[in-house]
């Protein structure tokens, strides 16, 4: 049986309102491929870019594999990710209004054994917003500590 692989983006719903969500293959080489198997890949500083109608993941690290030798690839290269081209058309015209992006939430492998990326589309939050999820989780705490206690 095979151990699942879940690389989660964890700053993402604490820096930005997530708008639309997508699940999305990845083009990847074989080192590439056994490095994420092995747990040995970020996306917390990943974004997404749309170049020449293709979205590809920026800034995405993948360790190096180590019995790679020569054959190994580059750990912070773009790397394709594979949508059809209706959900590619709306990443497009959603990133037309200025501050919208897209950020990756997490990376994970299928039942088919594919790498795939779950991305969302989404708006940048100010302070004030940021200050009111971290008194709404403190609230949230605060009772279910009361509740345990009672």
């Amino acid at each position: 049986m095979q151990k699942q692989i879940n690389i989660q983006n964890k700053k993402a719903r604490f820096e930005y309102h997530l708008e639309d969500k997508f699940i999305a293959g990845i083009q990847l080489t074989g080192t590439e491929i056994k490095s994420i198997r092995n747990s040995k890949a970020s996306i917390m500083e990943a974004y997404c870019v749309v170049e020449d109608g293709e979205v590809y993941i920026r800034n995405m690290h993948i360790a190096a594999y180590e019995n790679g030798s020569f054959y190994n690839h580059k750990p912070k290269g773009d790397r394709k990710l594979l949508l059809n081209r209706k959900e590619i058309n709306k990443i497009e015209k959603f990133l037309k209004v200025k501050g919208n992006t897209i950020v990756p939430l997490r990376m994970f492998i299928s039942e088919k054994g594919w790498a795939k990326i779950e991305i969302a589309l989404a708006k940048g939050k100010k302070l004030h917003d940021k200050r009111q999820d971290l008194k709404e989780k403190d609230d949230k705490l605060a009772m279910d500590r009361a509740m345990k206690n009672r």
